[in-house]
């Protein structure tokens, strides 16, 4: 069984995310909403991290012999412009579509071995996930023409 390894990549992307949330927050202030909006989601998944974490716990001891390469880094900085946060934009997307595919991964195995703490996280947190995708999708549609057309 490789759930452990399952639960050990979504705790560390969404540990990923919540950085790169907090970076994007802290390199486009000017962006008021996007700031506000960005530690909001940030902390989302600190929460996420605090729900994954007895599940950590309770299936570390599995063996695997899964190679330790993250699916995806965190953001190393955030570019400068209308373009830079289109880009940093869509970094976070993909990182946030890496955790939400992970939560229905982890679903789909707490369904099968009929385990009520794993079906209860991802419940709530994966309908977190949903939004933050949803809102990077509507913050990019209105971004997108300015650092596309207009610049």
């Amino acid at each position: 069984m490789y759930l452990n390894t399952c639960l050990r990549l979504l705790h560390d992307a969404e540990q990923r995310l919540a950085e790169s949330f907090r970076q994007v927050a802290r390199g486009h202030r000017a962006e008021a909403d996007l700031a506000a909006l960005a530690d909001l989601l940030a902390d989302q998944c600190c929460d996420h991290l605090a729900e994954l974490a007895p599940l950590v716990r309770r299936y570390r001891e599995q063996p695997t012999d899964e190679p330790e390469r993250p699916p995806l880094a965190a953001l190393s900085g955030v570019r400068s412009g209308p373009l830079g946060l289109v880009r940093d934009l869509q970094d976070l997307y993909l990182l946030a579509s890496f955790v939400a595919i992970t939560w229905t991964l982890l679903r789909q195995a707490g369904q099968t071995i009929h385990d009520a703490e794993i079906l209860h996280a991802v419940d709530w947190c994966q309908a977190q996930t949903d939004e933050q995708l949803a809102w990077l999708r509507t913050r990019l549609a209105e971004a997108a023409p300015q650092a596309l057309i207009a610049s």
